[in-house]
């Protein structure tokens, strides 16, 4: 007599395909982590000085001596590349977190503050979302007079809507859970059951939200400081090294923004693709794959 077979089993992967993908999250995170932090600590380490002005080395193509050439100021490239990656990231950063911070409290307020402010905060989410990241961005910059502030301001204005969206629905489920509800009836005030229960359920959903979301803010931050509404001129980032780039290209300069700005997408892409590991590790449902 044959035994009964569930037709799911036969569908499980080996326990050994769950260690590996963890084990690759792993690797790629601790990878972000260790890129993040020399691409930091060598742009701080890297002072004025070294990226003066040298005009007898002006237009340099990449040799051994200057790996990224130099631009007709006969600054190293490969200097000024690493301290821009620096401050985009500096930049990215701040931002980032400030709108995650928005899109929690905001996702929060519209599941536990009652069906009116859920409504208002709905709208505002509709809203945002309907209008184009850039030309809001764009807006609040001008209006906040640009350099860091206005770009970390526009950056947190526009981008906290769709992590919000994502709160307030993780909120409404842990609403009706059953260890939310028996506190209520042993009289939790509704602050205590939202720091002490519905947080720390969030948390996973906050951090994913934090890491997908600094490469937008990165990238961002970028196009409009190579629109001239972001950061200072003088400060060499990314953005700034592309828009100067951009009238020597026609003269064979090709590595004035070549390399800066595959230097950039490197670093979006490789967060990215940290953010979707961190998302895979937090998900239960997700199957980890070769």
């Amino acid at each position: 007599m044959r035994h009964y077979r569930h037709p799911l089993r036969r569908h499980r992967l080996p326990r050994h395909m769950f260690r590996t993908g963890r084990q690759r999250a792993i690797a790629v995170l601790l990878l972000t982590a260790f890129v993040l932090s020399i691409v930091v600590l060598a742009g701080y380490m890297i002072d004025d000085s070294r990226l003066a002005t040298r005009p007898e080395l002006r237009h340099q193509a990449p040799s051994l001596d200057h790996w990224f050439g130099t631009d007709w100021l006969g600054r190293d490239m490969f200097l000024r590349t690493v301290k821009g990656l620096a401050i985009s990231i500096q930049a990215g950063v701040i931002a980032a977190a400030a709108s995650t911070l928005i899109a929690a409290v905001m996702g929060m307020l519209a599941a536990l503050r009652g069906r009116f402010l859920d409504r208002m905060i709905t709208w505002l989410i509709d809203f945002f979302l309907s209008v184009p990241h850039l030309v809001t961005l764009i807006l609040i910059a001008y209006i906040s007079g640009g350099g860091l502030k206005g770009v970390v301001l526009g950056i947190a204005l526009t981008h906290w809507p769709s992590l919000a969206r994502v709160i307030r629905a993780e909120a409404w489920q842990l609403k009706s859970a059953e260890f939310v509800q028996i506190s209520r009836k042993l009289g939790r005030s509704r602050r205590w059951i939202a720091v002490h229960h519905i947080l720390p359920h969030l948390m996973p959903q906050i951090m994913i939200g934090f890491v997908l979301m600094f490469p937008h803010a990165i990238l961002h931050e970028a196009s409009i400081t190579f629109l001239g509404l972001g950061l200072s001129p003088h400060q060499p980032a990314i953005g700034i090294i592309l828009n100067e780039s951009m009238q020597y290209l026609s003269t064979g300069s090709w590595w004035l923004a070549i390399f800066p700005g595959a230097a950039l997408v490197i670093v979006v892409r490789l967060f990215s693709i940290a953010g979707e590991k961190l998302r895979q590790w937090f998900d239960p449902d997700r199957v980890w794959r070769r």
